[in-house]
């Protein structure tokens, strides 16, 4: 073997070193778990590695909806007292400023291609859009609902479904109409929204009737109402669409729903008050904000058991992975 061909190998086993390297960096690395907590004010942040808190950030007054930015490096908490999204800097883990909204901001969600924030504003009775690139509002859209809480896109892009606590209906905007288009009857107090990841059907919990409304997006009907436990809340899809989970406030309970079959297949215990919620991206596991046990309780989402509850802030709102 000459020089030439000696030096080539080398090089050639140096570059393969590196990849392999890279990729098991990258195939071990896991996301972290953001968890608000209104009565401290603070973000707090789990490696969902490990389950254990590894910081908090200071978020204004009182934290409650959130959002991650697609890129990772911005996460967008509503901060309700001060009528502002305040914009978290991951990787300093430090806030980098705030966006005036309309009043007593609540849930917030990112468009699936990251280019809005949408905060649901209490008081006005709308949704504020963000523009993620100029970090301005650009605009507001009316909602019929009173005291709107989650305003959530559907992941195709095309529509969000309102929910408001006055009300006993879904309301739903046309994305490139940029208006209400329609109302869809629920039950009183429809509250957590998620939507399958096909964006064909949509789950609404409405707290007051302890029921979870099963949407077909396209027509716009209930198709199947679900009994679940008391006070249903906070609901969230698994990615891979197999699974919906549904809080059960009074209870301290989640209900999981197989997406095949629309029936409940399991009731979790977890802490007091249990609310928002959010699962890892390889749909595993399921973190828990339980608002009267200042804690976070981890479901493994595939055997559907409690594994660890991590304590954390004051009264925790919602969960965000990212």
């Amino acid at each position: 073997m000459n020089n030439k061909t000696t030096l080539h190998t080398r090089i050639l086993s140096f570059l393969t070193a590196i990849v392999a390297v890279g990729f098991c960096a990258t195939s071990i690395a896991a996301p972290f778990a953001y968890v608000p907590n209104e009565k401290s004010g603070t973000i707090s942040v789990i490696d969902t590695e490990n389950d254990s808190v590894v910081a908090e950030i200071k978020a204004g007054d009182k934290p409650r909806g959130l959002a991650a930015s697609k890129d990772g490096k911005t996460l967008y908490v509503s901060d309700q007292p001060n009528n502002v999204l305040v914009k978290i800097d991951l990787d300093q883990r430090i806030a980098s400023g705030t966006v005036e909204l309309g009043e007593s901001p609540e849930g917030v969600s990112i468009s699936p291609n990251g280019k809005w924030v949408a905060a649901a504003s209490e008081i006005s009775n709308s949704v504020n859009f963000v523009n993620t690139a100029t970090g301005r509002k650009e605009f507001a859209i009316k909602t019929r609902g009173q005291n709107p809480e989650h305003a959530v896109f559907s992941p195709d892009g095309k529509w969000m479904f309102v929910s408001a606590e006055e009300a006993d209906s879904v309301d739903v905007i046309d994305l490139a109409k940029r208006k209400q288009v329609a109302s869809i009857k629920v039950g009183n107090r429809p509250r957590g929204i998620a939507f399958r990841p096909d964006s064909k059907v949509a789950y609404v919990a409405s707290e007051l009737v302890n029921t979870v409304y099963v949407i077909d997006v396209r027509s716009r009907k209930v198709i199947k109402q679900l009994k679940t436990g008391n006070f249903c809340n906070g609901v969230t899809a698994s990615p891979d669409g197999t699974r919906v989970f549904v809080t059960n406030g009074k209870d301290g309970t989640v209900s999981a729903i197989d997406t095949a079959t629309n029936e409940i297949i399991a009731t979790i215990p977890v802490g007091k008050r249990p609310w928002n919620m959010a699962i890892t991206p390889d749909s595993k596991k399921l973190y828990v904000a339980n608002g009267r046990s200042n804690s976070v309780s981890v479901i493994d989402a595939i055997e559907l058991k409690a594994i660890v509850e991590i304590p954390v802030g004051d009264t925790p709102w919602g969960v965000v992975i990212r």
